[in-house]
């Protein structure tokens, strides 16, 4: 990766030999493995068996979890946070592991509906819950920076799965509690 961000840095005109950019291909490298470290990971490894048998069968939510993530299309960043609600049916995953599947998914190249949806489908697929609800708030430096430029916008996404989908006093208690 560092000869490749050498070509870029060399391709937009600077000189690789200036003592600020020395050593930016080494670090550019570095810094792009850590921010797509999500694809080191296995769901196994991030949940490392933190599921644990529960007689709750009422809604779970962690909200407003932080999440950096890097657009597909122009690989820049998307940032915000993600609100992630289930109905267990006999086994709750421990509350850090909800912010670590958000964090493997985020840090790959993405867009946001897709994160949003992979998010709610490995909870689902995990817990077996009843229920699972994502929404994610976030800003794109793609639309902020570049393009139409427009600083203040967000994008907000939901994905509904189970009684989320199906039951409307469910969605509604879940956006209520997300106020």
């Amino acid at each position: 990766m560092r000869e490749h961000f050498a070509s870029i840095i060399a391709g937009i005109g600077e000189d690789l030999t200036r003592p600020g950019l020395l050593d930016t291909p080494d670090r550019a490298a570095k810094a792009f493995q850590f921010l797509t470290r999500g694809y080191n990971q296995t769901l196994e490894e991030v949940v490392n068996d933190a599921l644990f048998p529960s007689d709750s069968d009422e809604m779970i939510i962690v909200k407003d979890i932080e999440l950096y993530s890097l657009c597909e299309h122009h690989l820049l960043p998307f940032i915000g946070k993600a609100h992630v609600a289930y109905i267990p049916t006999g086994k709750v995953l421990g509350l850090s592991k909800v912010a670590r599947i958000v964090d493997m998914f985020a840090r790959r190249l993405q867009i946001q509906e897709q994160l949003t949806v992979q998010i709610a489908e490995c909870i689902q697929d995990i817990t077996g819950a009843s229920g699972v609800g994502v929404i994610i708030e976030a800003k794109h430096m793609c639309m902020m920076m570049r393009g139409v430029e427009k600083q203040n916008s967000s994008m907000k996404t939901s994905a509904m799965r189970g009684t989320f989908r199906s039951n409307q006093a469910t969605r509604n208690e879940f956006l209520s509690l997300l106020r």
